[in-house]
């Protein structure tokens, strides 16, 4: 697909200077360092790009002191930092990890910029931006949820620029997981199998998507799920394009299937309901202009893949 890497978080360029992630206690020194900064896996955002800020800036006094090395940009190394532990005064904790947190926190030593939920801006950041959050969110949140040995249950220690958890009782190490997902474009003749789940906005449809079991393959992933699903059988698949999920660690394979029967047979466990949208029926969706259905979230690889769909650009 010549269009796979625009998708959001497809990627920069960035250069992420593994080899030099042994030597990031030196590197955060430099005069050239800087920093981008997290609350609670949400990035700091000033004029909708994620806020670079020197490693003395007055609001590193609230961050947590390990720290993780990103890369180089423009030569210079990029750092993320954790501001978690700071508590904003009169929080409201009511939408806080709400599926779209609408919220934003706004530090004493940085007030014209504010923590955002990165899912509502992400459409607003360059490549850049969008794989510097995505690549912090991800790794603090497996840090968070990865602080004892898996081996001897010991707490570990950040290494390696907070790409290592190493256990000093057992000797094991550790290194950040991503989750494969597939995401199915599934479609027969003119039309594309769609489905939602519980909770979501009236009327929002989206592809059907699961994750990779061990032992398979991804094309094997995408037929058992869409029969497992929706009842449906697929043959030929094919890949299409990438994008890496960091809510909290996927990384969703977007792939292309031939249905080869269109009888539903929905499971309520998995998914609340499926089916059958016809291309100019999305197209309208797209628009605005259906009476009830609504177009899967922009920022998504859902929303990429059916846009190139309506505009014949799976090529």
């Amino acid at each position: 697909m010549k269009i796979a890497e625009t998708v959001t978080f497809g990627g920069s360029g960035l250069d992420r200077a593994a080899e030099m992630r042994g030597e990031a206690d030196s590197l955060r020194v430099q005069d050239n360092a800087r920093t981008i900064l997290l609350w609670r896996g949400k990035p700091m955002i000033l004029n909708d790009e994620v806020a670079r800020l020197p490693m003395a800036h007055p609001i590193m006094d609230d961050a947590a002191p390990a720290m993780i090395f990103l890369g180089r940009e423009d030569g210079a190394p990029v750092f993320a930092a954790d501001l978690s532990q700071w508590e904003p005064e009169g929080l409201d904790t009511d939408t806080l990890n709400s599926f779209l947190d609408p919220s934003e926190q706004r530090h004493p030593a940085m007030p014209q910029a504010a923590f955002a939920e990165l899912r509502a801006v992400m459409t607003r950041l360059s490549p850049r931006d969008a794989e510097l959050a995505a690549m912090a969110k991800a790794i603090m949140g497996w840090h968070r949820s990865h602080r004892f040995c898996a081996r001897c249950g010991a707490e570990s220690e950040m290494a390696l620029g907070g790409w290592q958890r190493n256990c000093a009782a057992c000797g094991g190490h550790h290194f950040p997981r991503t989750d494969p997902v597939v995401i199915m474009l599934i479609t027969h003749g003119n039309a594309v199998l769609v489905g939602r789940s519980p909770g979501w906005p009236e009327g929002m449809y989206s592809l059907l998507a699961g994750f990779v079991e061990p032992g398979e393959t991804i094309e094997a992933a995408v037929r058992r799920e869409v029969f497992e699903e929706a009842g449906v059988r697929v043959g030929s698949v094919r890949y299409l394009s990438s994008q890496p999920w960091p809510f909290p660690s996927s990384l969703m394979f977007g792939c292309a299937g031939d249905a080869l029967n269109t009888d539903l047979t929905i499971d309520p466990e998995e998914i609340e309901d499926a089916m059958w949208v016809t291309r100019e029926e999305m197209a309208d969706a797209f628009a605005g202009n259906h009476p009830k259905l609504l177009p899967a979230r922009k920022g998504a690889i859902a929303h990429f893949l059916l846009e190139a769909w309506l505009s014949d650009r799976l090529d």
